[in-house]
């Protein structure tokens, strides 16, 4: 494994650790600001991978999958890392330091519009990191060296269109209940 993809697996083990340090001092430590804190560091986890990534094919590398999937993760990153905060951050409320109410599952169309916003982020995601991607792929100039990042731009393309396709059967044929 190189650099890079050793850095994605350090990305977003690190991720987990600065929300799950964010969850345990804001609800067991009750240190509001200093959770606050630790749950800011995401944004930087991020920022370290984009200059991993950037430092790493300016020297000369050949993309990778790695370096592709770096910029993908980045993308999802900025657009859901607010709802992925905010999901774990209601289910430790509830599950661990026994507070709030239960977190609540959505069906119908309910479910419906939320995973049609989420599709929306999804949108939001992809265009950050497809940004990202066509900057390398532009900046480098040499398409023997960015194929990888081509193929996982086309395979991200084919996803968004399937998760498309699954928001608009969420309408026809909504998620129900289990009896």
């Amino acid at each position: 494994m190189n650099l890079v993809a050793w850095m994605i697996v350090a990305s977003e083990i690190g991720f987990w650790i600065v929300i799950i340090l964010g969850l345990i001092t804001r609800y067991i430590f009750k240190k509001e600001k200093l959770g606050f804190f630790f749950l800011a560091l995401t944004p930087v986890i991020d920022l370290l991978l984009l200059v991993t990534t950037s430092i790493d094919m300016y020297r000369g590398a050949t993309a990778t999958t790695a370096h592709a999937i770096a910029a993908v993760y980045i993308g999802i990153s900025i657009a859901f890392g607010r709802d992925m905060i905010k999901w774990a951050d209601v289910r430790f409320r509830y599950y661990i330091a026994k507070q709030g109410s239960k977190p609540i599952q959505l069906f119908g169309m309910d479910y419906a519009r939320q995973y049609l916003k989420s599709w929306g982020k999804h949108v939001l995601a992809y265009a950050i990191g497809a940004g990202i991607l066509f900057i390398l792929i532009f900046s480098i100039n040499d398409s023997a060296r960015t194929e990888a990042l081509d193929g996982i731009l086309k395979l991200w393309t084919l996803v968004l269109g399937i998760d498309l396709i699954i928001a608009i059967t969420n309408f026809i044929w909504p998620k129900k209940r289990k009896a």
